[in-house]
């Protein structure tokens, strides 16, 4: 008999079996249940995963001074929509609450004149309507327009070259030409209506009286624009009209276009008791 024992043989295709250490299997699990845990939480979130988020400091929230700061932008915003809010439902724009108390109630028509500056001689004519006393202003037309070659005054004088602020009556009309068809208010065509002399800076008047509206500024309303008569005195100067403009600064009147004096003639209508407000922007 040989001197070395045989192995015992074992069937074909089986592997033999490795027998494991209790603790290294259990360390096995841990670790792959540590794995799992870990790749679902950085799917979840993301920003944790790639790496802390900083914390917001205690002082970085606004200072007294800041919130006062930003508390007076916020309220001076609120009064400016508010103000443009009331503006547009007046339907009149660069016009104070002063002044548009001072536009009667039942008037329906209405020409502003917005001057550029108070002391500018370059304004803006807008012609506006309402369908009854109270209700929204509508602009139907605006051209270019001139007035006083110094600005505008509250307390105009005679020769200061200003054209005066407020709101006035538009009563009375005329001019060299014949009225246009339609004109209702009272109309004077008289061949007084003839400037003399030169513009403010030297330009040709010629035609600037062709057709007039009176302003009743210092005047007697329900007589012709050429009345002399100066109810508060000379020294206020009068003969403030809206006539055509003669492409250059007034020494108080307003002017402007031909075609825009015609249309206006055409339908200023006394009944709608019609007024000019005017005067530079804000006013």
């Amino acid at each position: 008999m040989s001197q070395h024992v045989r192995a015992r043989s074992r069937p074909s295709g089986k592997p033999r079996a490795v027998r494991r250490s209790p603790r290294v299997a259990l360390a096995a699990v841990l670790g792959l249940v540590t794995f799992t845990a870990g790749w679902v939480y950085a799917a979840q979130d993301p920003d944790q995963a790639a790496g802390p988020r900083p914390q917001a400091r205690a002082d970085s929230r606004p200072q007294a001074e800041d919130r006062a700061a930003r508390d007076a932008r916020r309220a001076a915003q609120q009064a400016a929509e508010r103000a443009a809010e009331e503006a547009a439902r007046q339907g009149l724009s660069g016009v104070s609450d002063q002044t548009r108390a001072r536009i009667p109630a039942e008037s329906r028509q209405l020409i502003l004149v917005t001057g550029k500056a108070v002391d500018s001689s370059e304004s803006t004519a807008a012609f506006y309507t309402r369908p009854a006393a109270g209700a929204d202003w509508v602009r139907a037309e605006s051209w270019p327009a001139r007035n006083g070659a110094n600005g505008w005054s509250t307390e105009r004088t005679y020769g200061d070259l200003t054209s005066p602020m407020g709101v006035f009556a538009l009563t009375d009309a005329g001019g060299l030409l014949p009225k246009p068809p339609g004109t209702r208010l009272p109309y004077d065509r008289d061949n007084g209506f003839v400037p003399s002399g030169l513009g403010v800076n030297g330009e040709s008047l010629t035609g600037s009286f062709d057709y007039v509206v009176a302003i009743d500024f210092n005047r007697r309303p329900g007589t012709s624009p050429l009345d002399p008569v100066m109810p508060d005195g000379e020294d206020k100067g009068g003969n403030i009209w809206l006539h055509v403009d003669h492409d250059g600064p007034s020494q108080g009147c307003v002017g402007i276009p031909k075609e825009a004096m015609r249309k206006v003639l055409e339908t200023l209508d006394p009944a709608a008791k019609p007024v000019i407000v005017m005067g530079p922007e804000g006013f």
